[in-house]
């Protein structure tokens, strides 16, 4: 089977998996999201309700200095009781390209900028209940730069080199998915770099 073959193939499983929107009804508008249920026909024909969280582009930050060192940042988070190490992260604001929102918000949480970013993945982080698609980049040629965070955020970064990182993880003291993926994603990158293959 070729590649167009197996393209074909997936394209027609997805059109048999559709599920229709018949009926909206809006629930919540806030700051950040928005709360749905919709009616939904299903392939079979039935109908099924459906909770949808609506969420903004957001992106994540695999920022790495010279020592080759990768920067997390701890908050507390409101909804897990607890605080958390993160990448850095934030929602893309209105007329902001994701590239753009990166680099602010990697200035805004941590008081560095990127000579260099790339986008090295997107994802959705939920998508069972969420809308939110999750842009991570990859940041290189750290510089001092400083911008003013959200007030209501409180927040304290570090930079920890790559045993350290994986210790932490294998510690249980990452429990952020995008955070967990993104460490995984910059030790297999290392190690594929030392093996001799081309960077990102």
């Amino acid at each position: 089977m070729t590649d167009r073959d197996e393209r074909a193939e997936a394209a027609g499983s997805q059109a048999e998996m559709t599920e229709t929107k018949i009926v909206s009804d809006r629930l919540y508008e806030g700051r950040i999201l928005n709360l749905r249920v919709d009616s939904v026909r299903l392939p079979d024909g039935r109908t099924a309700r459906r909770e949808v969280v609506e969420h903004g582009v957001a992106v994540a930050v695999l920022a790495e200095n010279e020592r080759g060192e990768l920067l997390l940042i701890s908050q507390f988070r409101y909804p897990a009781g607890e605080a958390m190490i993160e990448l850095p992260a934030g929602i893309v604001e209105q007329g902001e390209s994701c590239e753009a929102a990166a680099v602010r918000e990697l200035q805004e949480e941590t008081g560095w900028r990127p000579g260099r970013i790339v986008k090295v993945s997107e994802f959705y982080t939920s998508p069972g209940f969420s809308s939110e698609l999750l842009k991570m980049y990859y940041a290189t040629d750290l510089a001092p730069s400083k911008l003013k965070h959200d007030d209501d955020e409180f927040i304290i970064s570090r930079f920890l080199p790559p045993e350290s990182a994986l210790e932490l993880v294998e510690e249980g003291g990452v429990r952020d998915a995008k955070t967990l993926y993104g460490i995984y994603w910059w030790l297999r990158r290392r190690a594929a770099r030392d093996r001799g293959f081309s960077e990102v």
